[in-house]
């Protein structure tokens, strides 16, 4: 017997797993299927710690999105009584005077009036002494930056989801879906098939493999996260004396990392956000690579030569892109019973929150009024 739901969400992790939590709040009824167990490590929804931040380089649009998340990060904490947000000792965006990081990060700023400081290198020495800024980096500074627990906050968004009458299914991956002759939406797995007036695509890598149809441009990049012990007393990179950091380099490496935020033990996360090697979900090679850590030495030699001690631990991660690294949120193409949440290019994850609020508006009403239209798939089709 085929089961029957208001609204089908597909992929739990970040985005998912609030579109799940939102749609059940409002009183939807909501099945939630995803391929692994509940906040997994197989996808790009885990690593202890996601940057979030305000002055946003990548496009000024994001900003009111972003502002309305930490809202809802807030909110979430006092409905499930756990920490999800944590403000660091802010946020430090660096690199050479007209680089992307440092202009876009001042353009954000400037154009929604956050409060913000511009420190030449001399001053990012002085209060930030395990950095080492070239003499003609500048950063921009902003008080209200700090990290997510990715595993925690979906977690969280999921817990929620089923005390409001979600059902979730794990290790269920769906074989297909379809819009019927009807206008229903019918998903089928290898547990059973399940029909509902709404879909909701949040696949995360497996996007390229459920949006093939589509012919969105997008791609899958492996990326290595890292964990060292400083070569010093780790309380010099507490959140105390360290924000977290995101560095554009002369060659435009972007390199990002955290104050110490597991203790002692823990060590101090650094990764790298350019580059990657293009991958799929499935041929992701998880194995962890001399030159994977050798190409973060580098760079912490050079910038941060405290934090080149012992390496404690490594994980994969996977980005997947589209080609101006904006993120897809809209309406499929050729269906509007279908809702596309994919491409989120390795710096989705602090808006999860507000994307799971975005994503149930577009079910219930077919539009938001978050200013979403910068985040359309029709931006491709245009191009073809």
């Amino acid at each position: 017997m085929t089961e029957t739901y208001d609204a089908i969400v597909v992929g739990l992790g970040g985005v998912g797993s609030a579109a799940a939590c939102h749609l059940a709040s409002r009183g939807k009824r909501v099945l939630g299927l995803e391929r692994y167990t509940a906040a997994h490590d197989r996808g790009s929804s885990h690593g202890s710690s996601r940057i979030i931040r305000q002055a946003y380089h990548e496009n000024p649009g994001y900003v009111p999105l972003v502002l309305r998340a930490y809202e809802l990060w807030e909110q979430l904490e006092r409905d499930t009584a756990k920490e999800l947000l944590r403000i660091t000792g802010g946020g430090l965006f660096l690199g050479p005077e007209h680089c992307g990081v440092v202009s876009g990060s001042l353009l954000s700023a400037q154009q929604y009036g956050l409060a913000y400081e511009l420190l030449d290198a001399a001053e990012v020495c002085r209060r930030f002494p395990t950095l080492q800024p070239r003499a003609d980096d500048w950063a921009v500074y902003e008080k209200k930056a700090g990290c997510l627990g990715p595993e925690a906050a979906v977690a969280a968004h999921l817990q929620l989801a089923l005390q409001r009458g979600a059902a979730l299914h794990f290790e269920e991956p769906i074989s297909d879906w379809q819009v019927t002759t009807s206008g229903v939406v019918r998903v089928a797995t290898q547990r059973g098939t399940y029909e509902a007036a709404h879909l909701v695509l949040a696949p995360g890598a497996w996007a390229p493999d459920l949006l093939h149809a589509t012919a969105l441009p997008l791609h899958v990049r492996r990326h290595v996260m890292a964990w060292f012990e400083p070569t010093r007393d780790i309380e010099r990179f507490s959140s105390a004396q360290l924000p977290i950091y995101i560095w554009q380099t002369p060659s435009n490496k972007i390199f990002y990392g955290f104050p110490s935020m597991d203790g002692q033990n823990g060590g101090v996360k650094a990764a790298i956000h350019s580059g990657g090697d293009v991958c799929t979900a499935e041929s992701i090679d998880r194995t962890i690579l001399a030159s994977d850590i050798g190409e973060i030495r580098e760079l912490l030699a050079t910038y941060i030569p405290e934090l080149n001690g012992r390496l404690l631990r490594a994980s994969t991660c996977m980005y997947t892109m589209t080609p101006d690294e904006d993120f897809v949120v809209s309406p499929h193409p050729d269906y509007p019973q279908v809702t596309i949440a994919c491409g989120f290019s390795g710096h989705g994850f602090k808006f999860t929150s507000v994307l799971g609020e975005v994503l149930a508006d577009l079910a219930i009403d077919g539009r938001s009024r978050h200013p979403i239209d910068f985040l359309s798939a029709k931006r491709f089709a245009a191009n073809q």
